[in-house]
């Protein structure tokens, strides 16, 4: 399995490393107020794409926090249940206490 999965991420670099080298002509982006940027397609390309995976990461970062917030939270729950339940065996596994005795 490890080998099918390093032939195919090798498969996988040499067609992007064939993509870079394909498109390696100079492209012009242009944004407001006539700001423009020129570099080669394939950067233009991959700096989009690097900023469009982080955007993602920080657009799962409150669903992330939300569901440790959540685990953390039915783990205390289940430690208190185990605690109760460890303490509810050992009151039955005890012997009677005697009842006292009051003498006068």
């Amino acid at each position: 399995m490890k080998l099918i999965s390093r032939v195919l991420w090798a498969l996988l670099f040499v067609v992007f490393f064939g993509f870079a080298l394909k498109n390696t002509q100079e492209a012009a982006l242009r944004f407001f107020f006539d700001y423009e940027v020129r570099g080669p397609l394939v950067l233009l390309l991959l700096g989009f794409f690097v900023a469009g995976a982080a955007l993602g990461v920080l657009a799962m970062m409150p669903t992330m926090f939300r569901s440790r917030r959540n685990l953390s939270a039915q783990k205390k729950t289940i430690e208190t249940m185990q605690q109760e339940q460890d303490a509810q065996r050992l009151a039955r596994t005890q012997p009677p206490q005697p009842d006292s005795v009051v003498s006068k």
